[in-house]
């Protein structure tokens, strides 16, 4: 997996919300701040993710007019559950790479998460739970119908095994999260996108 060099400070952001808001023709999801006292703040970024596309892409929006983007990730290979994710800036320069491991995903999902100077892994936090999920999500009656499970992943810095994103998905009938990025390394904008693709890509 290829990371291009840094060419600019990282955009950082140590927390946010992410929520999901289901229409007819895309996936929404609100990318929001956190309040000192836990609540959701201002409206970071909005991204929608268009169905039925040969190679995912999801745009985010600096806000609802959807005037202005301000950043997004694409596939690099058309309808591959392990296909490669490249995050864009504004001006469609990379900001960093993730990808499913496909191999190691069939029990617990598992991610590879690459920016300037990090190179991090995330899991499913409870192995026993993953199974559950899979199993339910393969049964032919309820397999569309939405996880009733609540689980959370987590990434780690693959040489010091320190934390780099932890993203928890919040008891609501809407599917919410939220993220904290602990390590100031990771941009907002990869933290806000990876966020996004392990609700909208889970399935893959």
């Amino acid at each position: 997996m290829t990371v291009p060099p840094p060419h600019q400070p990282a955009m950082r952001v140590p927390a946010f919300f992410v929520t999901q808001r289901i229409t007819m023709m895309v996936n929404r999801y609100e990318v929001r701040a956190v309040q000192p006292d836990g609540s959701e703040g201002q409206l970071l970024a909005l991204a929608e993710q268009k169905r039925m596309k040969l190679k995912e892409e999801v745009v985010f929006y600096a806000d609802e007019s959807k005037g202005r983007r301000v950043f997004s990730f694409k596939a690099r290979q058309r309808l591959d559950v392990s296909a490669e994710h490249d995050v864009f800036d504004e001006q469609g320069r990379p900001l960093g790479t993730f990808s499913k491991a496909f191999g190691a995903s069939l029990l617990r999902s598992t991610w590879h998460l690459e920016a300037p100077g990090l190179s991090a892994r995330g899991q499913e936090r409870r192995p026993a739970l993953a199974v559950v999920r899979r199993v339910w999500t393969a049964l032919p009656v309820v397999g569309d119908v939405p996880v009733p499970f609540v689980f959370h992943f987590d990434f780690v810095d693959t040489a010091t095994g320190t934390p780099v994103l932890v993203s928890e998905r919040q008891k609501s009938v809407r599917d919410r999260y939220t993220v904290t990025v602990p390590d100031p390394r990771l941009d907002f904008r990869v933290a806000a996108a990876m966020a996004v693709a392990l609700d909208a890509l889970q399935s893959r």
